[in-house]
């Protein structure tokens, strides 16, 4: 039992600094993914102007989509990851990532199709409520969007598997340095006075397939050559199993980017594409906060799923605690950023873009339900406890859009689109919550495996 208990506390002392280092190396990292997002929005709007710099966003949002193509894959394979380690499973790693990068592969190669005759058959003009006279070539556009952002959906996988080796701050870093040569690709065309939409897109969804690709061969080659996928490694039973689990994030991923990322889409359609800019401006300031909040908090899941498999409660209820404590930071944070917000705009973009104070106030709150919410679900999806956030997200997303539509055409502003969103999020707040605590009561611990 001794030797038990000492390897235990080894085991937790060695994820709580492997935690604290990803924390700190993520902080430094996401700290100038900040400062190029920041400089990346008065840059692309010097070249596109406020109209074509709201389209370019809101094909973004739309590129969001093609992340949600791998049924949840992604997340199954950074959960399967953290449990054969624990376990000291290397076989069933390699076979996970064979396995993955495989169905990837099988999943993008219809669905590119599929949206290629979407985009060519349909007035997409129409769909995205563009005005051909100002936005040449859009259908063009979307389809060199649609392949790179494939392109990345499949390489990306790389990064499920940092996720999943409790190595968070790789995978931002990758992430990062493809922004950074995004940026300076921007800038050539700055440079150059090309005002471009179609190469704006090229350099900013290039530049992620350019750094995800240069990262594979060093992954699986150099850093973890035992885990480098092979053919004869791919498992389609466990691809099943991984697809199982997948399905649920599938889902919740669905809901999330229909309540959280066609935010932009529907601004475009109900107002204009101009009135995109000021709200993705806002959006963007007041996401530093939730950058700075996930930059803590998303080591936490997969620390999580180590330590339950280890049978580790401890350390899960002690770092829940830590997590409380970061909730009153970021609320204070929120605060103070709303109040020099008009400040900062002015410092920011000077006098392009207005950006109305009430705007401000609805999305530091939408900021701060969308991190109090994810405190809890971190935890719960290191348990694969998802089935709660499955119910209400879908609840959620059924009752945004009528609801969204009515204040929208009763208020007509994009103020008001905000506040629904701020709404319809705070019940699956709730019930995150309760979840958490019913697993982890004061007294005693209870997981029932049935929930997974």
């Amino acid at each position: 039992m001794t030797i038990s208990l000492h390897s235990l506390t080894d085991k937790t002392n060695k994820r709580s600094t492997l935690l604290i280092k990803n924390v700190v190396a993520s902080f430094i990292i996401k700290g100038w993914s900040a400062i190029v997002v920041l400089l990346m929005v008065p840059l692309t709007l010097k070249i596109l102007g406020v109209y074509n710099n709201g389209v370019w966003l809101t094909i973004s949002s739309i590129l969001v989509w093609i992340d949600l193509m791998d049924i949840g894959l992604g997340n199954g394979l950074r959960n399967a990851v953290s449990h054969y380690v624990a376990i000291g499973d290397d076989e069933s790693v390699k076979k996970a990532v064979s396995s993955t990068f495989f169905m990837l592969v099988v999943i993008v190669i219809p669905i590119l199709l599929i949206l290629f005759g979407v985009i060519w058959g349909f007035d997409m003009y129409g769909a995205l409520g563009v005005d051909a006279q100002k936005t040449h070539d859009l259908n063009t556009i979307l389809s060199v969007a649609l392949i790179l952002a494939s392109t990345t959906f499949i390489l990306k996988a790389t990064g499920s598997f940092y996720m999943g080796m409790q190595l968070p701050a790789v995978n931002n870093l990758i992430v990062c340095i493809g922004h950074t040569l995004a940026l300076v690709l921007t800038f050539f065309l700055y440079l150059l006075d090309v005002h471009s939409l179609l190469l704006v897109v090229f350099v900013n969804t290039v530049s992620l397939v350019l750094t995800w690709a240069a990262f594979i061969p060093y992954t699986f080659l150099k850093a973890y050559p035992q885990y480098c996928p092979s053919f004869k490694h791919i498992d389609l039973h466990l691809a099943r199993s991984l697809c199982s689990t997948g399905i649920q994030f599938f889902v919740i991923q669905i809901c999330g980017v229909l309540l959280f990322m066609t935010t932009n889409i529907l601004i475009s359609k109900w107002f204009s594409p101009a009135e995109v800019t000021p709200y993705q401006i806002a959006y963007r300031y007041f996401n530093i906060a939730f950058v700075v909040f996930s930059t803590i908090c998303i080591p936490f899941w997969n620390a999580t799923a180590d330590a339950y498999s280890r049978k580790d409660y401890k350390w899960i209820r002690r770092s829940s605690h830590k997590l409380n404590l970061l909730m009153v930071g970021i609320f204070l944070l929120l605060t103070v950023m709303v109040v020099v917000s008009e400040v900062v705009y002015q410092i920011w973009i000077g006098d392009e873009v207005h950006i109305p104070f009430e705007l401000s106030v609805c999305t530091a709150f939408y900021i701060f339900i969308l991190s109090l919410s994810q405190r809890y679900s971190y935890i719960l999806n290191g348990l694969n406890q998802l089935k709660i956030q499955l119910i209400f997200i879908i609840g959620a997303t059924i009752v945004f859009y009528p609801l969204a539509w009515y204040v929208c055409k009763t208020f007509g502003t994009v103020t008001s689109l905000v506040c629904v969103m701020c709404l319809v999020n705070i019940p699956g707040v709730l019930a995150n919550a309760w979840k958490y605590y019913q697993l982890f009561p004061r007294k005693q611990i209870i997981i029932n495996d049935n929930d997974e």
